[in-house]
């Protein structure tokens, strides 16, 4: 079975969508697309083409995502929402089709990173007694190296 997916996009999902992570699937059905002209690369075909793809998902009101998830991905993405909408545009290929692939990549990507869970916080631990002498010790060291250097000797 030969697949023309680069490692690490996500696969298409078999209901129709693309998986986001886990098994949670971003639904065709609530993605809406709009094509325009593209100011990109294609000559004088761009000007008779709608090569360039706007892609929106309204985040605030889908049901494919768990509320968990939504909160998160709406507070991290509160910048780009207009209207509780991801907007996603792509122009670099000439055709629409890759634009197309490129746009929807983008987005499920962005969800992705914005609904994964947040890092665990770093546990405090205590600098070893060791390493903070030998720290120590470099340094008067190096300071012994530096004062000696100022000194002019018999010439």
């Amino acid at each position: 079975m030969s697949t023309d997916r680069k490692p690490g996009t996500p696969k298409p999902a078999p209901t129709g969508g693309r998986v986001i992570r886990g098994s949670v699937v971003l639904p065709d059905s609530e993605l809406t697309w709009r094509f325009s002209r593209s100011s990109g690369p294609g000559g004088q075909h761009v000007n008779t083409s709608d090569s360039q793809v706007e892609l929106r998902f309204d985040l605030a009101a889908t049901q494919a995502l768990p509320e968990v998830w939504k909160e998160r991905a709406l507070e991290r993405l509160a910048g780009r929402l207009t209207g509780g909408v991801l907007a996603v545009r792509a122009s670099d290929h000439r055709s629409q089709w890759r634009n197309r692939e490129t746009a929807l990549d983008r987005m499920v990507s962005l969800l992705g990173e914005a609904t994964a869970p947040p890092p665990r916080q770093r546990r405090a631990t205590r600098i070893p007694r060791g390493i903070n002498e030998r720290r120590l010790r470099e340094k008067k060291q190096r300071s012994e190296v530096k004062k000696n250097r100022g000194r002019g000797g018999d010439w």
